[in-house]
């Protein structure tokens, strides 16, 4: 939690009214049992003779003003506290949330592959919550509770000494029971927290599967799983929150214990020793309620910060992640080399055991269209992967220009290669802001180009916005094929040098397919467009096609020369075009 603490840094001046204001409240609340007592004892001089009516009256009235003071006086310090401290931990939240946002944005693949998407969302959503609250409780009741009791304690000594040591025993008593409730439930939290981690990632894996659920009768299976989940969850939290209930009831046990001696001691006291008043049997009877009060809001504070604390590990585990990916500087290219180039290159998923691609090499001329082709599970997507760098590989190089994209930088490689990924996606906003993220600058006119070279004029034209029409979250309101058309016209505002097409064809017609590949040969700053598919129709005319199978390259050529030497090409194509006559 400590390493947290930076987040602060901006909100030091609240963080320190705060906690001031809720002891300038505590001060004026510790004198309010003086009062108290001082009124009983003077009512009782009155019936004992030695004070007047009036003169009672007076002081009464004279002390009751006094509470009320104090009570005014409390307030305003209570609300500025709630102020200062809300202020400071819902900042704090901001920027916490901010800046793990911004850890994430750099990790890469790999890195986001073994936290889990599920992992990530908890961790940025309940468990930066519930830092927000742990900071909030503690920057109020942190400093008040402790001097409430202290400052009881003191004045119960002030009275006297033979109470005070059964308000310190007391004391005593509680702290040790609510430290070693701490301690158990700390890891105990820790682990409900992971338990929560599984319910989401089912859930989230559930909702964007349901049609596939619902497709195969599935739901019953995926209601008993979830409920297994949370099953889970439900007796890790029970478990916890069981061993956390003994707070309360212990504390007050305890410290009704502690008012039945104090009473029995003060009823002796008063009959034993003149010096020793009513009035103050009452004070110290107010003083151990306070201490009680204090030590119940104490105890829930200490609940609240063992959450805090098992959430800020789990934070912290995000923060202080180093991205596995190490990125270059600046990188001139070597003249006469190859454009991109894959020199032996093996890659293996963190996951996996066996190697997702195994000793690939092959050249490409900047201006080619390269088709790849293979089986499911082949390693087609993983290898265009490698060309931005999204992974690293675990054996060979893969150059751009001559130069290994390790020592390239993300604004110099990604600029100018533009990726589209399997599965569209689009942005909440309008058409036009999810196009501009090829270029930020690109005017109405170059997103317009972009957009007839991918065959998506028509999906604009039928919407009445145009390029303001609103996209939904994740582009529900468009279909497959519109939102592939669209993620295609995206990458191209940017005229990147190198375009990837990751199997974003899928969902278009043959002749859409066939309208695309050719704007994409008519383009006038000639990209090097890889186009991966599981159509041999979408890649026969490219100037060269890679053939995947099992991670291995087993063929390199053109279609009419891939039909007489590569046998795995040779067979997707009779399969697909058998009943055509091929």
């Amino acid at each position: 939690m400590k390493d947290l603490l930076k987040y602060l840094k901006n909100y030091k001046l609240q963080s320190v009214l705060a906690p001031l204001f809720k002891l300038l409240e505590a001060s004026f609340e510790l004198f309010i049992p003086l009062v108290v007592a001082s009124v009983i004892d003077k009512i009782n001089g009155f019936y004992g003779g030695a004070v007047s009516s009036g003169e009672a009256t007076r002081y009464v009235l004279y002390m009751c003003l006094i509470l009320v003071a104090l009570g005014i006086v409390g307030l305003i310090s209570a609300v500025s506290a709630q102020f200062f401290a809300a202020k400071a931990a819902v900042g704090f939240s901001k920027e916490l949330r901010s800046d793990l946002f911004s850890k994430v944005q750099s990790l890469s693949y790999k890195d986001i592959d073994n936290l889990g998407t599920s992992a990530m969302i908890t961790r940025m959503t309940s468990d930066v919550n519930q830092i927000q609250t742990g900071v909030n409780l503690v920057l109020r009741l942190f400093m008040r509770s402790p001097f409430i009791v202290f400052g009881a304690m003191i004045m119960a000594f002030v009275l006297n000494v033979t109470a005070g040591w059964v308000l310190a025993a007391t004391i005593a008593v509680l702290f040790v029971v609510v430290f070693a409730i701490m301690i158990v439930t700390i890891p105990m939290y820790k682990k409900s927290q992971g338990y929560l981690d599984k319910v989401t990632a089912s859930t989230r894996e559930t909702l964007v599967g349901s049609r596939v659920v619902r497709a195969f009768c599935k739901e019953e299976e995926e209601i008993a799983e979830n409920k297994r989940r949370n099953q889970r969850l439900y007796s890790a939290q029970k478990s916890v929150g069981a061993i956390s209930a003994l707070m309360n009831p212990l504390t007050y046990a305890i410290i009704n214990v502690g008012i039945i001696a104090l009473v029995y001691a003060g009823a002796i006291k008063v009959n034993t020793d003149p010096s020793f008043t009513q009035g103050q049997v009452v004070a110290l009877y107010n003083y151990m309620s306070q201490i009680l009060v204090e030590l119940i809001k104490l105890a829930n504070l200490i609940i609240t910060v063992t959450k805090c604390f098992a959430s800020a590990d789990r934070v912290n585990e995000i923060l202080v992640m180093q991205p596995s990916i190490i990125r270059g500087g600046a990188a001139s290219p070597i003249p006469g080399a190859a454009f991109i180039e894959f020199d032996n290159v093996s890659m293996r998923y963190a996951s996996g055991g066996a190697c997702a691609l195994e000793n690939i090499s092959f050249s490409v001329e900047k201006g080619q269209t390269i088709g790849v082709i293979g089986g499911t599970g082949s390693g087609k997507t993983t290898l265009v992967n490698l060309i931005p760098h999204f992974y690293d590989v675990c054996g060979g190089e893969v150059r751009i220009n001559g130069v290994n994209v390790n020592s390239l930088s993300d604004e110099q490689l990604l600029s100018s290669c533009k990726i589209v990924p399997q599965h569209a996606v689009l942005f909440k906003g309008t058409i036009r802001d999810n196009l501009k993220w090829g270029n930020e600058s690109a005017t109405d006119d170059e997103i317009m180009e972009a957009v007839d070279c991918a065959c998506a004029a028509d999906v604009i034209g039928a919407k009445s916005g145009g390029l303001d029409e609103q996209v939904e979250q994740g582009g529900k309101n468009f279909s497959g094929g519109q939102r592939q058309r669209l993620t295609i016209a995206r990458a191209m505002v940017g005229k990147p040098q190198i375009l990837i097409l990751d199997d974003s064809a899928s969902a278009l017609d043959y002749a859409t397919d066939a309208r695309l590949r050719k704007n994409l040969r008519t383009l006038d700053y000639s990209p090097t467009v890889f186009i991966v598919s599981q159509r041999t129709s979408s890649i026969r005319h490219a100037d060269k096609i890679l053939v995947l199978d099992s991670g291995r390259l087993v063929g390199v050529g053109t279609h009419d020369e891939l039909l007489v030497t590569c046998g795995a090409y040779k067979e997707i194509y009779n399969l697909q075009y058998a009943g055509e006559g091929a």
